[in-house]
C-alpha cells in the first residue's frame, strides 16, 4: 500500500469527510506524515518526490498583456469577480501570483477559494486567494472568545485572505477595496457551494513593514490586533516571522456567536491544526 491508499483506507474507516461529503484524503495525509515524523508509525517511502519543507510550488510563468491601466474606477465598471478551479483560469492565476506576490504563490492546503478580478472590458486587474484560517492567533482569538475547544470546532467558518495582489500596471483609485467588497458579498454562497457551509468572518495579515492596510479600513476590515511572529504552528519561543496587523471582516452581525458556536449557521465539522496557517 502506498501513501495515498493508506490515508483514503483511514478516512473510510473513520468515515472522515468534509461537510460537502467528501474524502478528507489530504487532511488524513498530512496527519500520517506528522505521526511518521514523529516515531510513531512508519510509513512507506513516498512513490514520487514530495517538495522539502520552505519550497515554493514551482508554477508554469505565462506571457501576458501588462499595458497599462491608469483611469478612474467608475470608467472601468461594472467589476466581475471570477471563481478560479481548474485548467487554462488556474494556470493564469498562479502565474500571477507566483510573478507579482512579493510570497509568490504557494498550495492553498485544505479549503480555498480563488478569484480573479476583471474591468467590464474582460482585463485582469487582481486576484485573491483565500485559505484555511490561522490555527492559533492570540489577539484574533482574544477578540473572538475563542477557547480552545470552540477554535478547534469552527475553525473552519473562518477563512484566510492569504494573497492579494492588484497587478503592478495597474493604478485605478480605490479599486482595492472595491473588489474586497465585492468578494465579501459573494464568498458565502461560493464557498456553501464549494464545501457546503457558510463562513461567519474573513481575515487576513498585513505586514506593517510593506503596507499599511489602507484598502482593508476603506473596505471596513477591522484590526483586532497584531500577530507573535512565531512562524506557521506557533511553536517556536522567538519571533522569526515579520510581525503583522491582524485583520477580520464579519459576515453578519452574531459573527461572534457563530464562531463561539453559540448559534447555528452553516456550522463546518471541525478543522485539522496542521493544515491551518498562522501568518500570511
Amino acid at each position: 500500500m502506498g501513501r495515498t491508499r493508506i490515508s483514503k483506507e483511514v478516512c473510510r474507516k473513520w468515515d472522515w469527510r468534509s461537510p460537502n461529503g467528501q474524502w478528507k484524503d489530504i487532511a488524513a495525509r498530512d496527519m500520517l506524515r506528522g505521526l511518521d515524523k514523529a516515531g510513531e508509525i512508519n510509513l512507506p517511502p513516498p512513490l514520487t518526490a514530495t517538495r522539502r519543507a520552505g519550497q515554493k510550488h514551482r508554477c508554469k510563468l505565462l506571457e501576458h498583456n501588462t499595458d497599462p491601466v491608469h483611469s478612474p474606477l467608475s470608467e472601468l465598471l461594472p467589476i466581475r469577480m471570477e471563481t478560479v478551479n481548474s485548467g487554462v483560469l488556474l494556470d493564469e492565476f498562479k502565474s500571477y501570483i507566483a510573478q507579482y506576490h512579493y510570497l509568490g504563490f504557494d498550495m492553498a492546503m485544505g479549503e480555498n477559494m480563488k478569484y480573479i478580478a476583471r474591468d467590464s472590458f474582460g482585463r485582469p486587474l487582481a486576484c485573491l486567494l483565500f485559505g484555511s484560517a490561522a490555527w492559533s492567533c492570540t489577539d484574533r482569538d482574544r477578540f473572538i472568545g475563542w477557547d480552545k475547544e470552540h477554535r478547534a470546532r469552527n475553525l473552519p467558518l473562518l477563512t484566510n485572505q492569504m494573497r492579494f495582489l492588484v497587478f503592478p500596471w495597474v493604478r485605478v483609485p480605490c479599486l482595492a477595496s472595491h473588489v474586497l467588497a465585492l468578494t465579501s458579498r459573494r464568498i458565502v454562497e461560493d464557498w456553501e457551494g464549494k464545501y457546503g457551509h457558510g463562513l461567519a468572518a474573513l481575515e487576513t495579515f498585513v505586514e506593517t513593514s510593506r503596507f499599511h492596510g489602507t484598502c482593508y479600513k476603506a473596505a471596513n476590515w477591522i484590526c483586532v490586533g497584531k500577530t507573535s511572529g512565531r512562524g506557521r504552528d506557533g511553536g517556536h519561543h522567538n519571533a522569526i516571522l515579520p510581525v503583522k496587523d491582524i485583520y477580520i471582516y464579519p459576515l453578519g452581525k452574531d459573527y461572534r456567536e457563530r464562531l463561539r458556536g453559540e448559534v447555528q449557521g452553516g456550522a463546518a465539522k471541525p478543522a485539522h491544526s496542521s493544515l491551518a496557517i498562522v501568518e500570511k
